[in-house]
């Protein structure tokens, strides 16, 4: 009799390899279940829309009305708003946090580091109703006294961007709504980019400043090349939130659907409109199906912008 086969190695061997099948089977699992309930979002939206498409057609997307009593319905309005808004968050957020990373990183003591790092993590935790309460209370009587007119003024009169900050002074509008945007994703950029920047190797930068480089030189051939995967990520981590939030940008946009050329016109987001609409439409309604349309497009918004920024390190990568 061979007693190899039950010896305690043996049995060990086929244990291991027995968890080692539990254990792939339990993450298989895992990742079919997310896709699974990426699939089952994407199918209610688009089955949802499925009237307010097959009532004006393509022409929703395009279209600017948004008029529950006559029942004509458009989608112009709020993507507009959500790509502007987004968009500004963006560009404003992005250089704070940026150099909020870098301060953290390069220049400031580990003990001063560690506070600020932990305060930015809190802000980041703060509930985005909170922004949208302090951005109406401060953030908009702020705007309308002092930043608008003074761009009006100034900025209102230069060719070519003239029209961008022309406007009645309300407080809220585009311009209110893309700062807020803005202070609430730079904690995650902010973080993201911070984690990076710790864990590259010291060795490059330290080879870097004895070659004579400077801090600035260091940034941007050492740093920012070595790390520009990790913070595109943290830029769309950032730029998802913008382009989803609710509460902030409802209480400090405007609510008007309509799309308006200047920073300071009062407008609307999908994820605003469809807070703000959402409990007062009939289950079934055209302007039920409408909503579920509009969102439809915002999941749409939110993959083109992770397909496009994924488009965009593989051209760079293939270009070195």
């Amino acid at each position: 009799m061979d007693r190899s086969a039950t010896s305690p190695s043996a049995l060990t061997g086929v244990a291991r390899g027995n968890g080692d099948a539990v254990f792939a089977t339990i993450v298989r699992c895992a990742a079919v279940l997310i896709l699974l309930g990426l699939g089952g979002m994407v199918a209610v939206m688009a089955w949802g829309a499925r009237g307010a498409f097959a009532t004006f057609g393509p022409a929703f997307i395009v279209d600017k009305a948004w008029n529950p009593v006559t029942q004509h319905f458009g989608a112009a309005a709020p993507v507009f708003g959500t790509l502007v808004t987004a968009l500004l968050a963006i560009v404003l957020a992005v250089p704070l946090a940026f150099g909020i990373a870098v301060w953290l990183t390069e220049i400031a003591s580990a003990r001063i580091a560690g506070v600020i790092g932990t305060l930015i993590q809190l802000l980041a935790a703060v509930p985005s109703i909170i922004f949208g309460m302090w951005g109406f209370a401060v953030l908009v009587p702020f705007m309308a006294h002092y930043v608008e007119p003074f761009a009006s003024h100034t900025l209102g009169r230069v060719p070519g961007i003239g029209p961008l900050f022309r406007g009645a002074p309300y407080g809220t509008g585009f311009l209110t709504g893309g700062m807020i945007l803005a202070v609430m994703i730079t904690p995650f950029i902010s973080a993201v980019m911070r984690d990076v920047f710790l864990s590259m190797p010291a060795v490059l930068k330290e080879s870097a400043y004895g070659l004579g480089m400077t801090r600035w030189e260091v940034v941007r051939r050492i740093i920012l090349p070595w790390s520009r995967t990790s913070v595109v990520g943290g830029i769309m981590l950032g730029l998802g939130r913008a382009l989803g939030e609710t509460m902030a940008i409802t209480f400090v946009i405007g609510n008007a659907n309509h799309i308006g050329w200047s920073l300071f016109s009062p407008g609307n987001t999908i994820a605003s409109l469809i807070a703000l609409e959402f409990p007062e439409s009939a289950m079934g309604s055209l302007k039920f199906s409408s909503l579920m349309a509009a969102g439809f497009l915002l999941m749409l918004i939110s993959l083109g912008t992770l397909v496009c920024s994924r488009l965009l390190l593989r051209t760079r990568a293939a270009g070195r």
